[in-house]
């Protein structure tokens, strides 16, 4: 397989590193936010879990259809992962 040889100019060199900082820098700050975050995530989800084991979920239009505890998902021990 041929490949096209191409070079980079030192401007495009220190423009990609450039980006490449800016990048990791907008990624960590994300992943502070989502951090700080999770308290308030983990009371939401409990709520939600509380919320279709007594009232239900909408089936069908008016239908509701409450979750018994046995179905609901055991909490795994790593953290909560926020894709993003």
């Amino acid at each position: 397989m041929k490949l096209i040889k191409h070079q980079r100019t030192k401007a495009a060199i220190v423009w990609l590193r450039e980006e490449i900082a800016a990048q990791g820098r907008r990624y960590r700050s994300i992943v502070t936010e989502q951090e700080a975050l999770s308290p308030k995530r983990d009371r939401w989800v409990a709520e939600f879990l509380e919320r279709i084991q007594t009232r239900g979920y909408h089936v069908h239009f008016d239908q509701l259809r409450k979750i018994p505890a046995s179905e609901i998902p055991v909490r795994p021990k790593r953290k909560f992962r926020v894709v993003f």
